[in-house]
């Protein structure tokens, strides 16, 4: 199995939490059998963080990157300051060098203006904290600088707004290089508030509607998840869930939003799309593979979640 190299940058006065949010959802989701090797690099070999607590040890910047790494950039306090010493000059130097295709950078809050620097945005969507759009833009006037949006991708290049919008990038990242599975599992370990966008969904459906702490919802919304083409009923969900039909049907959609019956529709949707990736599968195919009775089926709840299905 291909392992990703995450690298996590960080410069003097870095914020804590643009640190420790994400690092430690990669470790959670590497215990549980992701495909990840953590380092965390610097200029310097100490640092001293927002709270004043030093870490040291740190590794230098790579000559070389492996194949394949990921680069996650961490945000500082003060940043019109402390991004003018030259630590952080450091690192616009060597991100401008490790350019290559294959090199995926992350960045969080406002260490996109590190990035903007190097030149990694220019021509790409991206975002920042909300009180520093203006100052991206006018670092990175050949980016398209968007506003209240929780992180975007653009690319090989990912950018979050402040602080906590870093977790939930650091989520939509492991689901992409691992699994969504390991991706919900992190997110219910750290007991986080899932999050979308109101003008663009940033999370995806395997990752949405777990905005809650209901554990017999998560019970059943792991089955369904794990499962989405099976043909569940309403009694199949409650013995799971340990309560009644009636009960089971009014507290998922209290919980999660949505009712059960759309909620698997949206899962099956998403893994028929994961399917329509195999050209060989013909749109009857995929729609048995999904769980639809039917093309018919298939194209009608199609129609309610995404446009225009393509054609076979």
């Amino acid at each position: 199995m291909h392992r990703t190299p995450i690298f996590f940058v960080l410069t003097p006065h870095f914020l804590l939490l643009d640190y420790a949010g994400p690092a430690e959802a990669f470790r959670i989701a590497a215990g549980l059998g992701a495909p990840f090797d953590l380092h965390t690099i610097s200029p310097t070999a100490t640092l001293l963080s927002s709270l004043g607590l030093e870490i040291s040890n740190l590794a230098p910047l790579p000559q070389e990157l492996p194949s394949g790494a990921l680069v996650i950039l961490c945000g500082v306090m003060k940043s019109s300051d402390n991004y003018q010493l030259p630590e952080a000059q450091a690192v616009v130097d060597w991100l401008h060098s490790m350019q290559r295709p294959d090199l995926q950078v992350a960045c969080i809050c406002s260490a996109a203006q590190l990035a903007a620097r190097a030149g990694l945005l220019d021509g790409r969507r991206c975002t920042t904290h909300h009180t520093l759009i203006e100052r991206l833009r006018q670092q990175a006037p050949k980016a398209r600088v968007e506003e209240d949006k929780i992180f975007i991708q653009d690319g090989p290049i990912c950018s979050s707004a402040g602080i906590t919008a870093g977790i939930d990038l650091a989520l939509f990242l492991i689901e992409q290089l691992a699994s969504a599975s390991i991706a919900q599992e992190v997110a219910r370990h750290m007991v986080i508030y899932l999050r979308r966008n109101g003008q663009e969904a940033q999370l995806s459906p395997w990752l949405a509607h777990r905005s809650h702490l209901h554990p017999s919802i998560h019970r059943v919304q792991d089955a369904i998840s794990h499962a989405p083409e099976k043909h569940w009923s309403v009694a199949d969900l409650a013995a799971i869930a340990l309560m009644s039909e009636r009960n089971l049907s009014r507290l998922f959609r209290q919980h999660a939003g949505l009712g059960m019956v759309e909620y698997q529709q949206s899962l099956r949707i998403a893994h028929a799309k994961k399917l329509l990736e195999n050209p060989s599968h013909s749109l009857e195919k995929i729609a048995e593979l999904a769980g639809f009775n039917s093309i018919r089926d298939f194209r009608r709840v199609w129609a309610k979640f995404e446009i225009g299905l393509p054609r076979r």
